[in-house]
């Protein structure tokens, strides 16, 4: 090990001890429930975990977590929650609004911290700064990026002609989507918008879409598309359609362009520090719901390349990270 490396290890550590001695009361011992999109050994959760571990709620010690995954299956969700519930975690942690909506039907006396696209927009917070309930979380801003995404897409491709949505009926109002098709024809592009609620409806709208004309892809919030992302991918590829999503790190594992805040960070950033707060005992309507501030715009040139696109160099400059 370096010597820099090596100090570096120390200052953290000097910086840790105390905090995660604090983070606990001596002899109590902790449950959480967590119930995802993405398995336990995704590396967010593996971030989450390590994260509450250094701030001394440790698994196998003093914490005990339980862990369930809804992915490819959002119809066991209700399932999940209740088994959960059952085991009475301290807090209760949630991903994806459609998610958090049933678990706050199944609980009104857990605390839950929720991770959504609108926490307030999709009714699961009365507000921001009062979120009310048992119910506070991390808004994630997605679907008031997707309007900035499409545009992106837009000028990463020029003389696109069409394009198609892919949307979370669940997750994106009819309102936002109407919104996102008159920004396309105020540039004058065709846009056709096609609306799934699982995952299984994916491949059908995207043999829908090509069949439409289509030639780039906004794949809209959603924690549901976000936990298909391979089976989206796997779809597109041969199409040779750029494609937009959501999160940085997608781009990073594939996709075109990918461009907001990145999912790690929020974990470490927000979510990890409120439910140390809710651990130790804070009521979740004492705590407002906190929004991502840093946005990446990550390319991945590679994609491009293998799309056969020319990226304009006015656009490449703009992005935070391209992946060559």
């Amino acid at each position: 090990m370096r010597r820099r490396e090596f100090i570096t290890l120390i200052g953290s550590a000097t910086v840790t001890w105390p905090f995660a001695s604090l983070a606990q009361e001596a002899g109590r011992s902790y449950r959480l429930g967590m119930l995802f999109n993405f398995p336990r050994e995704y590396p967010l959760a593996v971030v989450l975990i390590d994260d509450l571990r250094r701030r001394g709620f440790i698994e196998g010690q003093n914490t005990t977590i339980d862990y369930r995954v809804y992915g490819q299956h959002p119809e066991l969700i209700s399932e999940y929650a209740a088994q959960l519930i059952k085991a009475e975690p301290n807090v209760l942690l949630v991903g994806g609004g459609p998610a958090v909506r049933i678990v706050q039907k199944a609980t009104k006396s857990i605390p839950i911290l929720g991770i959504a696209d609108n926490m307030v927009g999709e009714g699961l917070v009365d507000s921001l700064s009062r979120p009310n309930g048992n119910t506070t979380g991390v808004s994630i801003l997605a679907t008031e990026l997707d309007g900035k995404r499409q545009d992106i897409l837009i000028e990463a491709v020029p003389g696109i002609h069409r394009m198609a949505v892919l949307a979370d009926s669940n997750v994106t109002s009819v309102a936002q989507l109407e919104a996102l098709q008159e920004a396309a024809r105020a540039r004058n592009i065709e846009l056709s918008i096609h609306r799934i609620a699982k995952p299984e409806e994916i491949a059908a709208a995207i043999n829908v879409a090509n069949a439409s004309g289509a030639t780039a892809l906004n794949v809209l919030a959603s924690a549901m598309l976000h936990a298909n992302f391979k089976l989206i991918r796997d779809r597109v590829a041969p199409l040779r359609w750029p494609d937009m999503y959501q999160w940085p790190e997608l781009a990073e594992e594939g996709g075109f362009v990918g461009y907001g805040p990145r999912l790690g960070q929020i974990f470490r950033e927000l979510v990890s520090p409120i439910m140390v707060k809710l651990l130790r005992g804070a009521k979740p309507a004492d705590l407002p719901v906190e929004q991502p501030t840093k946005f990446e715009l990550v390319i991945n040139l590679k994609t491009a390349n293998a799309l056969g696109l020319a990226i304009p160099e006015s656009f490449l400059v703009r992005a935070d990270k391209v992946i060559e």
